[in-house]
């Protein structure tokens, strides 16, 4: 379950179909929904524990984010949306616990039915819930917000995503009832995700125009001023509808937030270290270790520090893009991955912070350990033909260069993979049968541009074996263009995940998905036991036949060597003015931007 602005569906023969005679006997209603029918808090709470009631409202915050931004719509392909414009404005049906891996609670609505064959969930709205302009979210607007991103006004990724949501029936102007395909143990919890527009703002204003007026919509903020592709600013809403719900209790803090934009984070850190934004998220081992330093830091005004989370890190890698014939050979893709040389770019650029990626859901217990066992091994094995046999006898384990590894002994087996693939070197260079040299381009984002020093080194390594590679950094809002299209050879991705994975893996992964414009695979996968391990995982009815379906799913990827494995942290590391106070517990799966918003700032601190 990845619900995600920036951001996909076939079923499978092997699980049953149900059929709707008539009206399904409903559960009873609740505050609350989660996988495994377990919430942590009852009706009726107070607040989110990781939130305080010493929170005060006040003050004006300054953030920043990268590249530019065009339009007023995060939900559309075209174009580029400005940071904090979702997760500020726009609102959904329910809202996540982060202190919880599985459940969510009220938040437009009040009260969540659940079918009891699980084919359909009844949503009642709170009868207080107003747009900006004060006009009433109703029943039709949930029916216009879901037929919307179901349509091709919007970015394809909800098109995938929320295709088992066959329709959404109005029973009452604050009732609607969502409709499934067929059972699904967390289709509840995305219908719950659902953001719900004004169908009033976009009757005027097309959903899909290149735009910039800014939206109508119910969250804790307006769009108060923006400065095209520089700045924006949002004020919070006096009128805001939810103010006093439980839910929302010791959040959005702030009268105002703007975000000004920096060509890239270099440029970002020290306008950060003059005074020109309040907090930052810190992506660069470099400048965490040797950059985050100076008077300001010296007198206590700026702080940097570390915080502990138990987010699934999915995989971050160099990610092949199989559309093109270079990378269709997976001895080819594993002789790629054998020429990084981890260890030496995490003590010589890293400074000894990361941890490699040995899973598509590192840091996570869906992660494949060891050889394959009991559930796991019991569907992998009708397919045990058509997968490597290291699927089956060796656990999924990163090419290393710490003794008695070397990179010479991997540059040596690479050879060898080349050679046995058809390649050979001839005048310094790697070739084929046909005389065509192996060369392609890997394309960064300047918004990144200190992968600069990563791509370096390995480049040079590919060089050791006879391969032409480049790279190439360009501006955010092509980056964006390019990888829509698919038009890139190599480029450095993160597939993220989510404590509990669902639907979203049909738009990293599934056959279906590899030829939409717009999606998130990337890799341009085409594989039929993935499509099909893809859908054992979606419909899993146990938490146990969910990680079981993940764990094959991850061996699958991983002996497929489709990426160049990477890194992760298990742990945030942010900067900031020493202006703010905050709650004393921390949440348990976060990002820093959802940590900020339960900040507040201290009466004494200064603007």
């Amino acid at each position: 379950m990845f619900f995600a602005s920036r951001p996909g569906l076939r079923l499978a023969c092997f699980f049953i179909f149900f059929v709707l005679f008539a009206q399904p006997p409903l559960s009873h209603a609740a505050h609350g929904i989660s996988i495994d029918g377990k919430l942590k808090y009852p009706a009726g709470f107070t607040r989110f524990d990781y939130t305080s009631p010493q929170a005060t409202k006040g003050g004006h915050l300054v953030l920043h984010d990268l590249g530019s931004f065009d339009k007023m719509n995060p939900f559309t392909l075209k174009g580029t949306a400005p940071a904090g414009l979702e997760e500020l404005v726009f609102e959904t049906l329910t809202v996540p616990s982060l202190d919880e891996p599985f459940a969510a609670y009220g938040l437009l609505a009040k009260d969540i039915e659940v079918a009891k064959d699980r084919l359909s969930v009844t949503f009642t709205l709170n009868e207080q819930a107003r747009f900006s302009d004060g006009s009433p979210v109703t029943a039709a607007d949930v029916k216009f917000s879901l037929d919307t991103l179901k349509s091709s006004k919007a970015h394809p990724f909800y098109q995938a995503y929320l295709q088992d949501i066959t329709s959404a029936e109005i029973l009452d102007p604050l009732r609607v009832r969502m409709h499934f395909a067929r059972p699904n143990r967390e289709l509840h919890m995305i219908a719950g995700q659902l953001p719900i527009f004004s169908s009033k703002f976009y009757r005027t204003t097309p959903f899909d125009a290149a735009s910039l007026t800014p939206p109508v919509a119910s969250g804790p903020y307006v769009v108060k001023e923006v400065v095209p592709g520089k700045t924006i600013t949002y004020q919070r809403n006096p009128n805001y509808w939810g103010r006093n719900l439980n839910v929302r209790r010791g959040m959005f803090n702030f009268d105002t937030i703007t975000y000004k934009y920096y060509k890239d984070q270099v440029v970002a850190l020290e306008a950060f270290k003059a005074g020109e934004f309040d907090f930052m998220a810190v992506n660069i081992a470099k400048q965490w270790a040797r950059d985050l330093k100076g008077p300001r830091f010296e007198r206590g005004e700026l702080k940097k520090e570390n915080l502990p989370h138990h987010n699934d890190a999915g995989m971050q890698g160099f990610v092949m893009n199989l559309r093109r014939p270079l990378f269709q050979d997976p001895a080819v893709r594993k002789a790629l991955d054998l020429a990084f040389d981890f260890e030496w770019a995490n003590k010589a650029l890293f400074y000894g912070e990361y941890t490699r990626c040995s899973s598509y859901f590192s840091n996570s217990e869906l992660a494949a350990r060891g050889v394959p066992e009991g559930l796991e091994l019991k569907l992998l094995t009708p397919f045990k033909d058509q997968l490597p046999p290291e699927v089956f006898t060796t656990p999924p384990t990163p090419f290393s260069t710490n003794p008695p590894g070397s990179l010479r002994a991997n540059l040596l087996a690479a050879k060898k993979l080349l050679e046995g693939a058809g390649w050979k070197v001839k005048n310094g260079v790697l070739t084929n049968k046909a005389g065509r040299p192996f060369t392609f381009e890997i394309l960064l984002v300047s918004a990144s541009s200190a992968f600069d020093r990563v791509m370096e080194p390995y480049v040079q390594n590919l060089a050791k074996l006879g391969i032409i590679a480049t790279y190439r950094t360009i501006d955010p809002a092509l980056y964006v263009r390019r990888l829509n299209a698919f038009d890139f050879d190599m480029t450095v991705n993160v597939f993220g995940q989510s404590q509990s994975p669902g639907n979203e893996q049909r738009d990293y992964w599934s056959s279906t998905t590899a030829d939409r414009e717009g999606s998130r695979n990337l890799i341009g996968l085409k594989n039929p036991v993935v499509d099909q391990l893809v859908d054992r995982l979606i419909y899993a009815p146990t938490q146990e036949e969910l990680t079981a379906a993940a764990r094959a799913l991850d061996r699958v990827l991983w002996y497929g060597y489709y990426v160049v494995p990477n890194w992760y942290l298990d742990h945030h590391r942010i900067a900031y003015r020493t202006i703010f106070a905050r709650p004393a517990t921390l949440p348990l799966y976060y990002s820093p931007m959802q940590e900020l918003m339960t900040w507040w700032l201290r009466p004494t601190a200064k603007p």
